[in-house]
């Protein structure tokens, strides 16, 4: 650790920039999910896509985390090892100050279609959460989500945060399958599988929206930020807007 890091930790817990193996940093702004984190997130990927630092091939954004893969080779061999001279540049960063990202300010309005063969976990949901379905459907789309971060597969979006009348833990018993396309809730958040896979999270509903394709620019539907509003559909709408029939 150089004596910069030493400073950051020292004066205070948070942002901590961590190694992982010989190929990877990250930068940790807490241990919790909330706003204030987010955007500090958010700001930090902002900056390093738009100015990538020497031997940094991938940006990373997690809930609250930021994590820079990199190739050592890449960086001089004179300025000491790959990783301090990374840790370096971003500590000298992190102690002057980024100024926070201009957030999305699209409203992204996903059809969803609840229950039965598309929501098989919505009367769990609403007898754990001590509500009717039509009270849970009413919940999840009422308050905008905002887009935090992309896991499991490309597009694949984690908002929140939910309301807390939605608070559900994960499944006790993942599914071997989650059909693409599946609305899913668990800890305060909402998720949508871009493609089918196992999966823990409570599915309530199924967009018939696609959230990747190489064919778009960007190749995601969705932006980090952006705010998510779930709209309730027919079966029968569901089928005319399915983007995923062959």
């Amino acid at each position: 650790m150089t004596g910069r890091e030493e400073t950051l930790s020292c004066e205070r817990a948070f942002p901590r920039i961590e190694a992982l193996g010989d190929r990877c940093l990250m930068v940790r702004f807490g241990d919790r999910i909330d706003p204030a984190t987010t955007r500090e997130v958010h700001s930090l990927t902002a900056w390093l896509l738009a100015h990538m630092p020497t031997g940094v091939v991938d940006v990373v954004p997690a809930f609250t985390t930021v994590a820079l893969h990199y190739l050592p080779e890449r960086l001089p061999r004179a300025g000491g090892s790959p990783y301090r001279q990374l840790a370096d540049s971003l500590a000298a960063l992190l102690e002057g100050g980024i100024a926070p990202v201009e957030q999305s300010t699209r409203l992204v309005e996903v059809p969803v279609c609840y229950g039965g063969e598309y929501g098989p976990d919505l009367d769990d949901v609403a007898q754990r959460c001590n509500l009717t379905t039509d009270e849970v459907i009413r919940l999840h789309g009422a308050s905008e989500l905002v887009v935090q971060t992309f896991f499991f597969s490309p597009g694949n979006p984690f908002a929140g945060p939910l309301d807390a009348r939605l608070t559900v833990p994960r499944r006790t018993t993942p599914r071997a399958r989650v059909e693409a396309g599946s609305v899913a809730i668990a800890n305060g958040l909402s998720s949508i599988y871009q493609v089918a896979s196992p999966g823990g999270w409570n599915v309530i509903g199924r967009t018939p929206w696609s959230m990747f394709d190489l064919a778009w620019t960007p190749p995601t539907r969705l932006r980090l930020g952006d705010r998510l509003r779930f709209v309730p559909v027919s079966p029968e709408r569901f089928a005319s807007m399915d983007e995923r029939r062959s």
